[in-house]
């Protein structure tokens, strides 16, 4: 196992340069992304080793189907970041350094930026009871302004993101920012976004945008895609994958579809509602996204998931908060009663050695402590020590609800967690948190085989989270809790049940 936890590693930071190197500056898809898709089929071989040992192997289709779907999916990624033009966001990234912040290069603005000769101007919108502007310094796609806070943050950015619009109409976005340092500056950008909705009609850019018609097409392979996984959960032996016709004559089987639907419609359910959170919270702040998109394949667990982009700047660490927080949220409130339905459905069998967490045939319900809590709950007296679980399919969909929850709570970059604590502990803490993380899950993963895959992820995901506009402001008290309740819960789910707990519910 030391061995393949090696080869894994090094494979997957070879992929991670490669990909880096050959494709980052050329398409806006996340190179994580991208390093994902193509390490899919090593990770789905390391899934089944876990599972069945090494002495199993596995069936040649899921690695051919793998590795075929995989690189039509990596294609399709690297196409739509290119032919999708950069919005605001990504161009006005900025990490703050005390001498030399790091702007990242963007295309040829439609806007020109900020010249020497309007350098008063600029000067006047900062009022030096609010700002006092020590430094002003002119890069080709930003201008950074250095200086002394002096009244508080929300306060400074109204009122200079005011002054700024007086002076200069629509023509910049103002982002605050904490340095290195400690001290926080302003950043000038050109507003290209805005330019754009000059020449383009809103409602006919907002149409392009959504895609209603390419979000209903994904979502109902999506269901077939995962259906055909709860068929094969229950036990249904299916024809090759490339016989459609034969696919499509067996869902039409009334009897044979129901088996299948449960936990197809159980985990949509699930990751639709995790995203709905994301895409309505980010519309309450008025922040163009578009629907959420399900990724369908025909193996595994009938989806990589769903998305949302949002294609404009967050105003301010309160948004990125609730917008990050909605999502496993909601998710969880949905997954909640779909698992402990399902587990009272789920049948009891012995605890063996074969017993493992990715294995739903017999579950140990004590790797972790929310689902030994929700199965006692659930099941009563009729779990003991001794019991492991044989899940319904109602129930697997939530477990891999639980799965999802932890996985976007992990504090690190730019998945859900990361946006958390960025919005609770600002840029800086936030990347410590990350990394200490990451070495965490790997050290857990050492001890817990099925943490594996994705510690290694973890480890090639970046650290460093787009800022908000004034990502200097701090979260009020009520959130600050809830984020350290969704931290609570991460741990819940991903840590084994403690012994002492054990004796308590008596298993």
């Amino acid at each position: 196992m030391a061995f393949w936890f090696l080869f894994i590693l090094l494979l997957g930071l070879a992929t991670y340069l490669m990909v880096q190197r050959s494709v980052a500056h050329i398409t806006r898809t996340p190179v994580w992304l991208l390093w994902l898709v193509l390490m899919t089929p090593a990770f789905l071989l390391s899934g089944w080793t876990l599972i069945y040992g090494p002495k199993q192997s596995p069936p040649p289709q899921l690695i051919l189907w793998s590795i075929f779907i995989c690189t039509v999916l990596y294609w399709v990624l690297f196409q739509w970041g290119r032919q999708v033009p950069r919005d605001t966001q990504t161009e006005t990234q900025t990490q703050a350094s005390e001498s030399q912040p790091n702007i990242q290069p963007t295309p040829e603005p439609i806007v020109r930026p900020i010249e020497s000769t309007e350098e008063t101007q600029l000067r006047n919108c900062f009022p030096w009871s609010v700002y006092y502007v020590q430094n002003i310094e002119y890069r080709p796609q930003a201008v950074i302004c250095r200086g002394q806070l002096r009244t508080k943050p929300s306060n400074a950015y109204q009122q200079i993101k005011t002054n700024i619009e007086a002076q200069f109409g629509d023509r910049f976005l103002l982002i605050f920012q904490e340095g290195l340092n400690g001290k926080p500056f302003f950043v000038l950008v050109p507003n290209t976004q805005a330019a754009k909705q000059t020449d383009t009609p809103p409602p006919r850019n907002q149409e392009r945008l959504t895609r209603p018609g390419l979000a209903l097409m994904l979502l109902a392979a999506t269901l077939i895609t995962t259906t055909l996984v709860g068929l094969q959960n229950a036990g249904v032996t299916l024809p090759p994958i490339w016989q459609i016709g034969s696919l499509f004559k067996l869902l039409s089987n009334p009897d044979v579809l129901f088996k299948g639907l449960p936990y197809a419609l159980g985990l949509m359910t699930i990751l639709g509602i995790h995203e709905l959170g994301h895409y309505l919270t980010a519309r309450f702040y008025k922040i163009r996204s578009t629907l959420p998109y399900f990724i369908p394949v025909p193996f595994f667990l009938g989806t990589f998931g769903a998305f949302i982009q949002m294609r404009s700047p967050i105003p301010n660490r309160k948004a990125l908060f609730d917008i990050s927080i909605a999502g496993p949220l909601a998710g969880f409130v949905v997954t909640l009663p779909l698992l402990i339905w399902g587990l009272a459905h789920s049948d009891i069998v012995s605890l063996t050695e074969k017993t493992r967490l990715l294995n739903p045939d017999a579950l140990n319900p004590k790797y972790s402590i929310l689902l030994a809590i929700l199965s006692k709950l659930a099941l009563g007296s009729q779990l003991t020590a001794k019991s492991a679980l044989d899940l319904h399919p109602v129930a697997l969909a939530g477990f891999l609800g639980l799965v999802v929850t932890a996985l976007n709570l992990m504090p690190v970059g730019q998945l859900d967690g990361g946006h958390i604590v960025h919005a609770m502990f600002g840029q800086r803490t936030a990347i410590a948190i990350g990394q200490i993380a990451r070495v965490l899950l790997l050290l857990l993963s050492l001890v817990r085989e099925e943490f594996l895959v994705w510690a290694i992820i973890l480890l090639f995901m970046p650290l460093i989270d787009e800022p908000a506009l004034n990502d200097v402001t701090e979260l009020d008290n009520k959130r600050d809790v809830w984020g350290l309740l969704a931290m609570a819960l991460l741990i819940m789910i991903i840590l084994p049940l403690p012994q002492a707990i054990a004796n308590f519910l008596q298993i």
